[in-house]
């Protein structure tokens, strides 16, 4: 078991590498496309719009999806699809057929595949490792996914840009069938569908999330932080070109800032969370989230400066995302996990596309630091909240519960 466990979790890992390098390019080339078509900050914000959609009208689904079927069977399909994307897209710019209608149709494809293949590696990481690994498990899928694959991906695929905006798509594509390859071999624990209508799935899924105390509040301050942070990333292709006067090479350089900070945090996060507790881990986090939106918003157009509070963001982010996702992995039963995990993304990141929009606008109505003003505002919001319910108090009680309460029963009850 144990060897079966250990060779799982290494395929995982290989899964996420491959993944992350397609999912990297495109996201990448996405935003460039997009600004060398139109510099509308509302038509570029729509790229974000749509493509941040299917978290709130696929996630439900996909939830019930991963808790029916096998969970690889689920991760091959959303790579198989993310694939297709980069194909579609490679053709496009080969015949001179790019268009902003395109652009939004393989943004809504790619983060599909997005929200089918997270929910799926999410559910699987508690079936390959032990429950006291779940932080360090979770810490190094997330280096792997947003540090060292993306500091390489974003600058080599800005330079290869400036060739043709079709050249980085074929490694993708490459990238993409490789993980939907390797993650045949995963092994899994056996999915045991409920045997009842899908709308009650879904029901069962959202009531456990909302029902749980811990595990709303940590929802409700990823709702508002994924506004903030959406109306940024929207702008942000705009804000370094216009603000910064960046280049694609110098915006795919800055997107690397965001990805050492994921790289260096890494290294001390479980550390952090070891010392300080999940409760003011992501509290303390929460307090540097707003401060990072509030510098962007205030400091001189210094490109350099702007790529240090990028690293330190991300360093802070990365700290309660271990926290946040280590927490419904370890209070939510097996058999509603997909559903919880995705039900948690439908609420927490469908907020994204109104973000996005929102930031569109407000840089449209009071220019490009506005956005960062507005971001800031409402990260302070989400501060509150963790600070209020994200208490040390909060996750005895959870953790009390989830010792008292035998797996099957939270289930049953919902």
């Amino acid at each position: 078991m144990v060897d079966g466990m250990t060779k799982g979790w290494v395929r995982l890992q290989a899964v996420a590498v491959s993944g992350s390098i397609a999912e990297g390019v495109l996201l990448t080339v996405l935003p460039l496309v997009a600004v060398s078509i139109t510099t509308d900050p509302t038509e570029v914000s729509l790229v974000q719009v749509v493509g941040q959609a299917p978290w709130l009208l696929c996630s439900l689904f996909a939830g019930v999806l991963i808790d029916r079927v096998r969970r690889t069977a689920v991760l091959g399909l959303a790579y198989a699809v993310q694939a297709c994307a980069a194909l579609a897209l490679a053709v496009a710019a080969a015949s001179g057929a790019l268009s902003l209608p395109l652009l939004l149709v393989v943004a809504f494809v790619v983060t599909s595949a997005q929200v089918l293949g997270d929910g799926a590696s999410g559910a699987l990481v508690p079936d390959v490792v032990p429950p006291s690994a779940l932080a360090a498990a979770n810490t190094r899928l997330i280096l792997l996914d947003q540090g060292v694959v993306r500091f390489v991906v974003p600058p080599v695929a800005g330079y290869l840009v400036a060739f043709g905006f079709g050249l980085p798509l074929w490694p993708a594509l490459v990238a993409a069938l490789a993980a939907l390859l390797l993650s045949r071999g995963i092994p899994e624990r056996p999915v045991t569908p409920s045997g009842q209508h899908p709308l009650r799935d879904i029901g069962d899924g959202l009531r456990f999330l909302v029902g749980t105390p811990l595990l709303r509040s940590i929802t409700v301050a990823v709702a508002l932080g994924s506004f903030a942070a959406s109306a940024q990333i929207a702008m942000f292709v705009l804000y370094a070109h216009e603000v910064l006067h960046l280049g694609p090479t110098g915006y795919g350089v800055l997107l690397a800032c965001m990805s050492v900070g994921w790289v260096a945090a890494s290294f001390v996060v479980h550390r952090v969370v070891r010392r300080l507790g999940y409760a003011w881990s992501m509290r303390l986090a929460q307090v540097g989230m707003v401060v990072a939106h509030a510098l962007i918003a205030v400091m001189p157009p210094w490109a350099v400066a702007v790529g240090l509070v990028l690293f330190l963001e991300s360093a802070i982010i990365m700290v309660w995302n271990v926290c946040s996702q280590s927490s419904r992995q370890r209070f939510t039963p097996t058999g509603l996990l997909g559903r919880v995990l995705t039900s948690h993304r439908a609420l927490a990141w469908g907020l994204t596309p109104l973000g996005a929009l929102a930031g569109g606008l407000v840089a449209d109505g009071f220019g490009l630091r506005a956005v960062y003003v507005m971001g800031a505002a409402v990260q302070a919001v989400a501060l509150v909240v963790a600070w209020l319910r994200l208490s040390p108090e909060a996750f005895a009680a959870a953790e009390a519960a989830d010792a008292v309460e035998p797996e099957g029963t939270a289930s049953a009850r919902t």
